[in-house]
């Protein structure tokens, strides 16, 4: 059987493809827990320097979660349903925002309900012209549920969020931009190399300091602001005895540029 997400590595560059381009990439159970299977197997791969999530197919990076397979969960209960899928899809959006190394969604066409809230919990986002946003759970009678009435409203602000979240109407990639869920917007045929382009700039740098700004932005973000300064200064003290932090100094103080290991 065709695995439901595909991983590719070059060049220290991990691509998992969504692989699902008949459905339209629909998030069911099996892609989510390969998903978080392949994550897992990549971030512990000292090779690889940064994510690519993407989907298979023209049309859609994920139109959202497997809506009858989801029914069938919630045919069984309210128990069944936060057990089988809500607590699913949250720790993937949580795996993903809390991932050690960057992660960038190259959103490729439709990002509708899981698809976007993918998109927010991703550090960074490029889109094609083609891509299309929407938050349309509330056109199934519910909330979203995959971190989405938490992220976009941090991303957003709460008018601008609360606006997508209550029409479920569709946004165009100007507009994700603007609200602050994707960085960029490129041409369709320049989408992969955009996103490519992307995670070389930031893997030039030392992937220990890039765990650490990590670790500070997605812990302190919904934390006070001296809280989130202690966090701050926690990762500041865990990079200071590594050796990629001596080799930037003395490549810094040598002009040249820094060699970081397995480099």
């Amino acid at each position: 059987m065709t695995s439901p997400v595909l991983c590719e590595i070059s060049d220290g560059i991990a691509t998992l493809t969504l692989n699902r381009p008949d459905k339209l990439n629909a998030l069911n159970y099996a892609m989510v827990d390969t998903l978080a299977a392949v994550l897992d197997t990549v971030e512990a791969d000292e090779t690889v320097g940064a994510v690519i999530l993407t989907g298979a197919g023209e049309r859609a990076f994920s139109a959202g979660a497997d809506i009858r397979e989801f029914a069938e969960s919630a045919r069984l209960g309210p128990a069944v349903a936060v057990r089988e899928f809500v607590r699913r899809g949250q720790a993937l959006t949580a795996r993903i925002e809390a991932f050690d190394k960057p992660v960038i969604a190259a959103v490729n066409g439709i990002a509708f309900g899981g698809g976007c809230e993918i998109t927010e919990a991703a550090h960074l986002a490029v889109a094609s012209v083609r891509a299309r946003f929407a938050k349309p759970e509330i056109n199934l009678g519910m909330p979203p549920t995959f971190g989405g009435t938490q992220r976009l409203p941090r991303l957003a602000g709460r008018k601008r969020a609360l606006e997508l979240l209550l029409t479920g109407d569709h946004f165009e990639p100007a507009r994700a931009v603007d609200l602050g869920l994707v960085n960029a917007v490129v041409p369709h045929d320049q989408l992969m190399a955009a996103a490519r382009t992307l995670a070389l700039r930031i893997m030039r740098h030392s992937p220990v300091a890039a765990a650490g700004i990590l670790r500070a932005v997605t812990r302190g973000i919904n934390l006070t602001i001296a809280e989130g300064l202690q966090v701050e200064g926690e990762q500041f003290a865990r990079v200071v005895p590594t050796l990629d932090f001596r080799e930037a100094l003395d490549a810094w103080m040598e002009r040249r540029e820094p060699v970081y290991a397995g480099r």
